[in-house]
């Protein structure tokens, strides 16, 4: 294993943020979280979509400053702090530079000699595998090799610890895998040349394959719900009993108790119209009740059974649960789904029945549907621009929630025909209503 000592190497305090706007609407998105990485390990943050961990992630990478509490990096013997470098989901790379200046530059940002420089390099690429591609633009790289190219980037300045947002989500299921693997290999092996890692991800099983320790954040705020020591040695085998157990517990604590027919606190970041909502597609939510109404289910379904027989990872399949929840379509406890009512005729009903059902519960259960129908309503013409409800989020939420939010509420009420969208106009209107 890597190295044994259990020196801190960040200290987060108490740590909580808020977003909004001064003297409008705030969204508390951490609150009181306190947590500690150690030398030698690897850390994984666990939670739904809005639970804060890659704000609590950009905290710690000084990125943005929290609203409250601290994150302090203790110095070791020789009074030195822990340096951090980050590498994010969507790879950030320079397209206008070659492998080997992009992987250069944090180098030349901290005036390493260009000789230097390159010898640093070409040995984090030759070590994350890329040998061969040093003159390569990232438009001829695959999405795997482009991560690659961010890691060696992150590396190359031998950082005390690696932040990683979500680094494989981008990726195919088998190019994840290759890179994961690869990467485990060369932390277990004590090739790279870092002390920690700490990573946030939405799927179950690679927090289980990766971390030694995972934190579970609940939503609205976040929270650290639990922390989970995983006490598997590696490498760890999906097949393995203790390795399915662990996940069916961690499935089991993500997706636990509620009130039947109502929504988990926190199950959402916000509420009322400044509700955070998930891109989920009408076809996933009606693929999913199929699937539970159908056998071997019949109305209701373990959700690992569910995810394997589906081949969904819990970062696919809690989302859409969490939809169906939210508007009275199914209920989640205790690692099961349940169809309700509502759900089981959706599932036996035709198109048009379906639409109508759906359109109800956007209406009763999705408060910015119904505001935004209530505004088309009240105008004399009918329209509204889609700019004044992404304004309107902008006060509860971060702009890309907002803009991912909107086009949410957009497919949704597409679909229901509550409302027209023209993308052109970048406008609402009922042209083309039920």
């Amino acid at each position: 294993m890597q190295i044994i000592d259990k020196r801190c190497l960040v200290d987060v305090q108490q740590l909580g943020h808020v977003y909004g706007t001064a003297g409008g609407a705030e969204r508390v998105v951490l609150d009181d979280v306190c947590m500690r990485l150690n030398e030698g390990e690897i850390v994984g943050l666990l939670g739904r979509s809005g639970s804060g961990k890659s704000t609590l992630l950009r905290s710690i990478a000084g990125l943005i400053s929290p609203t409250t509490g601290a994150v302090e990096f203790p110095a070791d013997a020789q009074g030195v702090s822990s340096s951090v470098r980050m590498v994010f989901q969507s790879f950030a790379l320079f397209p206008w530079l070659t492998v080997l200046k992009n992987v250069e530059i944090g180098l030349e940002a901290l005036n390493v000699a260009a000789p230097e420089r390159r010898r640093r390099a070409l040995a984090a690429i030759d070590m994350i595998g890329l040998d061969g591609f040093e003159s390569a633009f990232p438009k001829e790289l695959s999405g795997g090799m482009r991560q690659r190219v961010g890691l060696a980037r992150a590396l190359v300045v031998a950082p005390d610890i690696i932040l990683m947002d979500e680094p494989f989500s981008a990726l195919d299921v088998l190019t994840a895998e290759t890179l994961r693997t690869d990467l485990l290999e060369l932390w277990c092996e004590g090739r790279m040349p870092i002390k920690s890692m700490l990573m946030v991800t939405h799927n179950i099983e690679e927090a289980v394959l990766m971390c030694d320790r995972i934190l579970i954040f609940s939503s609205n705020p976040g929270r650290v719900m639990k922390e989970i020591a995983v006490e598997l040695n590696q490498p760890r085998h999906r097949s393995d009993p203790a390795f399915q157990a662990l996940v069916e517990h961690i499935y089991v604590q993500m997706a636990g108790g509620a009130q039947e027919g109502a929504p988990r606190q926190g199950m959402f970041a916000g509420s009322g119209k400044g509700m955070v909502l998930p891109s989920i597609s009408t076809n996933a939510l009606a693929g999913l009740i199929e699937a539970v109404q159908d056998q071997p289910f019949a109305g209701q379904a373990d959700l690992r059974e569910l995810a394997t027989a589906l081949r969904f990872s819990a970062s696919d399949l809690l989302p859409v649960a969490e939809v169906l929840q939210l508007m009275r379509l199914a209920d989640m406890q205790d690692g099961h789904i349940t169809l309700l009512p509502a759900g089981q005729r959706y599932a036996h009903s035709t198109v048009d029945e379906r639409k109508q059902l759906f359109a109800q519960h956007l209406l009763r259960y999705v408060p910015l549907v119904s505001h935004v129908r209530k505004v088309l309503d009240d105008r004399p013409t009918r329209t509204a621009p889609a700019r004044r409800f992404r304004d309107q989020l902008e006060d509860f939420m971060s702009e890309h929630d907002a803009a991912n939010t909107l086009d949410c509420v957009i497919q949704w009420g597409r679909y229901a025909e509550l409302f027209a969208y023209d993308e052109v106009a970048d406008q609402f209107s009922l042209d083309n209503p039920s």
